[in-house]
């Protein structure tokens, strides 16, 4: 006994089926597919609930109720309801399923264009039954399947049929047509169709049954048409005409009919040609034909090399000692081909000098060594290229890493004898030896790349060498090449050439800029670096230490006579004499620097003759030429008129610099390294 699904368990069984039926109307309302199951079972409705269960696939559920409106003949509520969920493919197919034909091709062309041909074929097909024949030839037009459907339906009526293929002016209905006439026997007409239709076949096909074969011929020259010229190559092979048989079935790319066909008669001008242009196993059958005849076995060695079989080519290249196709099949060889020919080859060009094409054989073959030792031996400038084709990558099994490294390393030696440094900085690098690689890359002279290596590196030594480098250049005038020389001798822990370095700065400043204090500011950090510096001579050391300190206080005790002058001249100058009495001061002060400072005093004090004297004993010390560095023309002039002298010729005029204030930025950050360095 059934019930229904809530209920308190009161029996159905006795309702009649219209009470069913009408509860199943009302699931369509409330959109309960599980209750309707349940009443079309009750209905006994087999094919309802068969329909039911085939749309349960559908995403919608308004499209799954509409099924159950249709098995309930509710057809309207089924309309609305494939509307509602926008199912445009099932709203047609309802349509032409309820011969609403009209309202089928509408929707087709507004919303399901995916099925519109499908739609007019089907409305065509319809309009066929109802013998509107007419208006059924335009939907089968619109459908694209006229130039079947056509013909077949008007197949009873060939005098419509023929009006409207001569109407249509299409191709493949007068093929149609033509394909009639010819299977009525009426060959002229049929011909005339094939002709409209551009049936290049079947014309040939026709005039050579018709024993026109000359019409034919001239169709199939005309055309080119691979048919129509394959067809004619087997009405001349018939007739044994050789020559116009191996000509159309060339012009019908059927090369292995026309190689076949020269082979038996012996045409082996022709036979050359045809194996070029035809497949590679054609090729190799007529390179045999060629070595079995015995003769032209150059076309054997050609043939055997455009099919791609090297090693048979190359055999027979060397067994008939044809260079020139041994030069031309060596072109193609790579390192895919077979090693034992790759070094078959390269001898046969070491025999012949020709060393660069050796190399590139021996490259492929990956014999790198030999490769290599060949390049020296004959001096051979080593390009990028070959040098990339030598170099192993890490995952090979051809070699080991030791040996991989060696290699390497001997490539970057080649390349370094020929000048190649960044090559053989590269080389140097991918072997792990960066010293070597530094050292090839200082003889490039690319500071640029020098300065960039030295970073990534992170070595002491490459620093070093770096710093040392760079010092070579015009530091004074470039104040990043001046960081980077800090910087490198820093990182590199030298900090008694750090010293040096900061020492060679305070001369230059006190040299060509007369700027005691940053020369004093120099010497200061020169001191410091010096002093963590862990020397392997502590005497030697001490003794520099010793140096600087006696610089510092020498350029000390000038820059406090200048500073002091204005407040206690008279302390000032007698300072001034007093440094002159001390026996390093040319290692550390411009010597003229002080006498000029004492001749302007005695100058402006009019103490003439003091003036004079000092001007003498400067000229002393002093080169002529370098006079006009420390003292004017004019204050020189004052000095004599002051004495009533007659006056001297005109000294040099005297060049002046700016300071390296304007060309240098100590790098604080480097600076303080250096202090906390321990």
């Amino acid at each position: 006994m059934k019930h229904w699904p809530g209920s308190s368990g009161s029996p159905f069984s006795a309702c009649s089926e219209a009470v069913w039926e009408n509860m199943a109307r009302m699931c369509v309302k409330t959109q309960r597919l599980d209750v309707a199951k349940v009443c079309l079972g009750n209905m006994g409705h087999a094919r309802g609930a068969r329909a039911l269960r085939e749309a349960e696939q559908e995403p919608e559920l308004e499209a799954r109720v509409a099924m159950l409106a249709i098995q309930l003949g509710m057809l309207e509520d089924a309309e609305e309801l494939y509307k509602k969920c926008k199912r445009y493919d099932l709203l047609n197919k309802f349509y032409q399923a309820s011969d609403q034909w009209q309202k089928a091709v509408e929707i087709a062309e507004l919303h399901d264009r995916v099925h519109l041909r499908t739609t007019y074929y089907n409305y065509a097909k319809h309009l066929e039954a109802s013998t509107d024949c007419g208006l059924a030839l335009s939907y089968y037009e619109k459908s694209d399947t006229h130039r079947f459907e056509v013909p077949r339906m008007l197949s009873e009526d060939l005098q419509s049929l023929e009006l409207y293929i001569n109407k249509m002016k299409d191709k493949t209905l007068w093929r149609w047509w033509a394909q009639y006439l010819e299977s009525q026997a009426e060959m002229d007409t049929a011909l005339h169709y094939y002709e409209l239709a551009q049936d290049y076949f079947s014309l040939v096909r026709i005039y050579c049954f018709q024993g026109n074969i000359q019409k034919a011929a001239e169709i199939a020259n005309e055309t080119g048409n691979w048919a129509a010229s394959y067809h004619l190559a087997r009405q001349y092979e018939s007739q044994e005409e050789v020559k116009q048989a191996v000509h159309f079935y060339t012009r019908a790319q059927a090369f292995n009919n026309a190689i076949r066909l020269c082979k038996e008669n012996g045409l082996d001008d022709q036979l050359m040609n045809l194996a070029l242009l035809s497949s590679p196993e054609d090729m190799i059958e007529t390179a045999r034909y060629y070595e079995e005849k015995g003769e032209q076995m150059d076309r054997a060695v050609m043939l055997y090399h455009k099919a791609g079989h090297f090693s048979k080519a190359l055999e027979l290249a060397f067994a008939t000692q044809q260079f020139a196709a041994l030069q031309l099949i060596a072109e193609d060889l790579d390192e895919k081909s077979d090693p034992a020919l790759l070094a078959r080859c390269s001898d046969f060009f070491i025999e012949h000098r020709q060393y660069k094409k050796a190399v590139e054989l021996l490259l492929a073959a990956k014999k790198y060594h030999e490769a290599l030792q060949l390049c020296l031996e004959q001096n051979m400038t080593i390009t990028e290229e070959m040098a990339e084709k030598m170099t192993v990558s890490k995952d090979s099994k051809d070699l080991s890493e030791e040996s991989r490294r060696e290699l390497l390393e001997q490539i970057a030696n080649c390349c370094m004898r020929q000048g190649s440094y960044h090559l053989a900085t590269k080389k140097y690098t991918q072997a792990g030896n960066k010293l070597k690689a530094m050292r090839a890359l200082l003889k490039s002279g690319d500071t640029e790349k020098i300065v960039f290596f030295a970073g990534v590196s992170r070595q002491k030594e490459i620093y070093i060498m770096a710093a040392n480098y760079l010092q070579s250049l015009d530091w004074r005038k470039e104040p990043e090449i001046m960081k980077n020389i800090i910087s490198f001798y820093t990182k590199g822990r030298a900090l008694d050439l750090l010293a040096g370095f900061y020492d060679a700065c305070a001369q230059v400043e006190i040299d060509e800029y007369q700027n005691y204090n940053k020369a004093h500011g120099a010497l200061t950090e020169a001191y410091k670096c010096l002093a963590k510096a862990k020397a392997t001579s502590p005497l030697d050391q001490e003794t520099k230490l010793a140096q600087l300190q006696s610089k510092m206080a020498l350029v000390k005790r000038f820059i406090q006579v200048r500073r002091t002058y204005t407040e206690d001249p008279k302390e000032s100058i007698k300072q001034c004499e007093l440094l002159l009495e001390e026996p390093d001061l040319d290692s550390t002060i411009r010597v003229g620097d002080v006498y000029s400072f004492l001749v302007e005093h005695y100058l402006q004090m009019e103490e003439h003759q003091t003036a004079y004297k000092y001007l003498e004993e400067m000229r002393k010390r002093i080169p002529s030429a370098s006079m006009s560095y420390y003292v004017s023309q004019h204050t020189a002039d004052l000095v004599l008129q002051g004495l009533g002298l007659p006056l001297t010729r005109a000294l040099p005029e005297r060049t002046r610099h700016n300071s390296m204030e304007d060309h240098r930025e100590v790098d604080e950050e480097v600076v303080e390294e250096v202090e906390n360095d321990p």
